[in-house]
C-alpha cells in the first residue's frame, strides 16, 4: 500500500553518519513532535538527484525553517558513506540531513520502491518528497517515473507557507 496525505508514517531506521561513524536514527527519533520535509531521490550522484533535486532542498532550507518546518531530510537507497560523501559534495552542512536507506526498507514501507535494475541500480526509491507533521504524511508528491515537477523544493514550500 502506498503512502497517502493523512497516514501514519512507516515504523523504521535509517542509517545516518556520526562524528563517530556510522549511526542509526529512528522514524520515532526524526517525526515525533516535529515537522518534517522527507526527500526521496533515486541515488546518490545521479544526474537530476545531484543537479536539481537536493540543491534545491538546500538552497531553501532556510524558507523552509522560516515556515515551521523542524527538518528536511534527504533519503536514497544508498550506505552511509555514500550519503556522507554525496552531502559533503553538495554542500548540505547542517541545512539538509542524509539518511541511508541502504536496503530500501523504508521505501519498500511506503510503497515508493523502483525497480531499477534495467539501469543496472537494483531496487530504489522513487523520487518523492513528503511533509509529514508529528508523525502524519500531510502533503504526499511523488514523481511520475523520468519526471521532476511536483516534488521539487520550489513546490514543496509552497504547502507549508
Amino acid at each position: 500500500m502506498t503512502i497517502k496525505v493523512g497516514d501514519k508514517m512507516p515504523a523504521g531506521t535509517f542509517g545516518i553518519m556520526t562524528e563517530a561513524g556510522p549511526g542509526a536514527i529512528s522514524t520515532d527519533e526524526l517525526f515525533a513532535g516535529k515537522k518534517v520535509v522527507l526527500v526521496s531521490v533515486p541515488g546518490a550522484f545521479t544526474p537530476t538527484c545531484s543537479a536539481k533535486h537536493l540543491p534545491g532542498f538546500v538552497e531553501h532550507a532556510d524558507d523552509f525553517f522560516a515556515n515551521g518546518v523542524d527538518t528536511v531530510a534527504c533519503m536514497a537507497v544508498n550506505d552511509v558513506f555514500v550519503m556522507k560523501a554525496w552531502g559533503k559534495d553538495q554542500g548540505v552542512g547542517d541545512k539538509v540531513k542524509m539518511l541511508a536507506d541502504g536496503n530500501g526498507e523504508y521505501a519498500r514501507a511506503l510503497g515508493l520502491q523502483l525497480d531499477g535494475t534495467a539501469f543496472g541500480m537494483g531496487m530504489r526509491g522513487q523520487r518523492f518528497a513528503i511533509v509529514v507533521d508529528d508523525g502524519v504524511a500531510v502533503h504526499v508528491a511523488v514523481e511520475a517515473p523520468g519526471k521532476f515537477e511536483v516534488s521539487s523544493a520550489e513546490r514543496i514550500l509552497a504547502t507549508v507557507e
